[in-house]
This record gives C-alpha cells, structure tokens and sequence, in this order.
C-alpha cells in the first residue's frame, strides 16, 4: 500500500470525512500534516499544490487533492489501484 499523506487542521469535517473513506479502503496509517499550528507547513502545501485548503491528499507522490476529488476518484474506479501503487 502506498504511502497516504494529508495536509489537516484540528477542525476539518473534509478532512475527517476523508481519512474515513481511506480507512474503509484499509489505509491503516495517514501521515497528517497540521498547518494550523504548522505556518511553514502551510507554505509547502500551498506551495506544492497551488490551493489553500484542507484536506490536501497525496497518496504515493500523486497529489489527489481535496476531499470531494478522493471521492470522485473513488468512484471512477481509480482509488484502490491508486493506493496499491499499479
């Protein structure tokens, strides 16, 4: 499985809604990266995406984006052979 990592905040209903759909798809561990206490955290995320919100979702090194873009990935198909890096 590949590795999942999200850029979150303490207070995030996407992002809590995320980390569900990964873990119902047997993710196990999520790196999550808090930018609200993390200013230099936040640079990089906005810096490596070009966007400014929460959840930002990079599974392997493909960025998948927010939330809504997971679950519109998951339902073409393209969430499972994402994470099992085919």
């Amino acid at each position: 499985m590949q590795v999942v990592k999200m850029y979150t905040t303490a207070v995030c209903p996407f992002c809590i809604r995320a980390k569900q759909v990964l873990k119902s798809k047997g993710v196990e561990h999520i790196e999550e990266i808090r930018i609200d206490t993390d200013p230099v955290a936040r640079d990089v995320m906005m810096s490596s995406t070009g966007r400014r919100t929460v959840p930002q979702i990079f599974i392997g090194q493909t960025h998948v984006g927010g939330c809504d873009d997971l679950i519109a990935l998951d339902g073409r198909g393209g969430l499972m052979p994402l994470l099992q890096g085919e």
